[in-house]
């Protein structure tokens, strides 16, 4: 690892996990193909407002473990 990239590293180590996460799959994402703003940011905003309608008690989540007997049943 060169030294600017072991930098960035420390430094990524220090954000909150939710935004190593969106570091995460922006690096991701920049593999796969050239970056979409309108569709990038309309999903940004997405997340965010199901995010927000959780924290409201607006949506009705699910365990894991209820999700994956759910899928297994059909």
């Amino acid at each position: 690892m060169t030294a600017a990239a072991a930098r960035v590293f420390r430094d990524a180590l220090e954000l909150l996990p939710v935004e190593r996460a969106e570091l995460i799959e922006r690096l991701f994402q920049s593999f796969d193909r050239p970056a979409n703003d309108k569709i990038d940011a309309a999903r940004e905003e997405e997340v965010e407002s199901r995010l927000d309608a959780y924290d409201r008690g607006e949506i009705k989540v699910s365990s894991a473990e209820d999700v994956f007997a759910r899928i297994n049943k059909r």
